[in-house]
């Protein structure tokens, strides 16, 4: 292996080691380390697809060795995450595990897809995952909010579990934020920014309202959504 190639599929692996630690430290009761080091997952699978595309290194060894990395970071630890925030002995606690099958699922199908290069036909693995991720921090840093007073009944997270999985199967044709050189079009340009000018108003109400800062990761993410869903609603 070239030290072209070690250099990406060394930074999955730390996609991977923070999906692993996050895991732990879910487990143990420390979803305040759980959801940065999920954030530093989500960096760290930015920067191996950078570094592979500035290198010219891409290889099928580090394809698998990246989906194994997001099925771990962006799959298992999510929905372990949820896991741990819903009420404890009863039946649809586990229901957030239906997050990591169907996160599996989507991976194996984005591995085969090639009408997935530029775009996403489904919601893709690190979107779910901040979601999942950004409201288990919230729900567990202020127990006394509305989100966490939702969280202690049997239905809201098991229906975010369920809709986030299904989304993540899901036909809905979805843009990419990961700008590449040579493939941008002026549709894709229109939806980026439609994205980034709801998120930075999420992010405003935020600020003014006081709320937790996980808050606006959870915000930006349902307005992705969102936005994609009102781009395909009107087959833009």
């Amino acid at each position: 292996m070239t030290i072209k190639k070690i250099i990406p599929n060394s930074i999955t692996s730390m996609n991977l080691l923070s999906g692993v630690l996050g895991v732990i430290f879910t487990l143990e009761g420390h979803i305040e380390i759980a959801f940065p080091l999920m954030l530093a997952a989500a960096v760290f699978d930015f920067c191996d697809g950078l570094a592979a595309r500035a290198l010219g290194a891409y290889s099928d060894m580090g394809k698998e060795l990246d989906s194994l990395a997001d099925m771990v970071s962006f799959g298992v630890l999510p929905s372990i995450m949820l896991y741990k925030v819903s009420p404890a002995g009863h039946w649809t606690a586990y229901i957030p595990l239906f997050i990591a099958l169907m996160s599996g699922l989507r991976l194996a199908k984005f591995n085969v897809d090639d009408r997935q290069t530029t775009s996403f036909i489904g919601l893709a693995t690190p979107a779910c995952a901040m979601i999942c991720g950004s409201l288990a921090y919230w729900i567990n840093a202020e127990p006394s909010s509305f989100v966490a007073s939702w969280a202690a009944g049997h239905i809201f997270i098991p229906v975010v579990s369920v809709c986030l999985g299904l989304l993540l199967v899901s036909p809905l044709p979805m843009f990419s934020m990961k700008f590449k050189k040579g493939q941008q079009d002026h549709t894709q340009l229109i939806k980026r920014t439609a994205f980034l000018t709801i998120a930075v108003l999420a992010i405003i109400v935020v600020v003014v309202t006081r709320a937790n800062w996980a808050a606006a990761v959870t915000l930006i993410f349902l307005c992705y959504i969102l936005v994609n869903c009102v781009f395909a609603a009107f087959r833009i």
